[in-house]
């Protein structure tokens, strides 16, 4: 019996960016590859007393799987936001995201054909090809001017 995993299964043993994001914890390592925010320039403070606020006022709900879409007061307050800066928008036209992955992820499953061209720019963001690759893409490269 052979191997009965999508070809894109085996596409993820070589990621590069696990790659890059082993060597973090390196402490003689400063990598520029990775494009990590400064651990520095965290609100810690901040963010401990919106998680303090949000476990008061919400308590286990906060903590409870929501709609796939996103928390709806978000995508509202976002939409909102949109619609004064002249983009009209609503809470539809809305989805929240766990961060740029995930994006990229879906918007490769709703527009990306296997063997689709697609037009980067060189250099890329290495987690666009990473995300992209699944689908079998040849990439055109783009350079970008000054």
């Amino acid at each position: 019996m052979g191997n009965s995993y999508a070809k894109r299964a085996n596409m993820g043993n070589d990621n590069e960016i696990q790659k890059i994001l082993k060597v973090i914890d390196n402490p003689d390592i400063i990598s520029f590859a990775g494009g990590l925010p400064a651990p520095e320039l965290f609100p810690k403070e901040e963010m401990k007393q919106v998680f303090s606020s949000v476990f008061d006022q919400y308590g286990t709900q906060a903590l409870q799987y929501g709609p796939t879409e996103g928390y709806s007061p978000l995508r509202e307050k976002i939409a909102n936001n949109m619609t004064n800066m002249g983009i009209p928008s609503t809470k539809d036209n809305i989805l929240i995201t766990s961060g740029s992955q995930q994006a990229l992820d879906l918007l490769g499953k709703i527009f990306i054909d296997e063997g689709d061209k697609i037009i980067v720019e060189s250099p890329t963001y290495l987690a666009a090809i990473s995300a992209f690759g699944i689908y079998f893409t040849e990439y055109v490269e783009v350079a970008m001017d000054d």
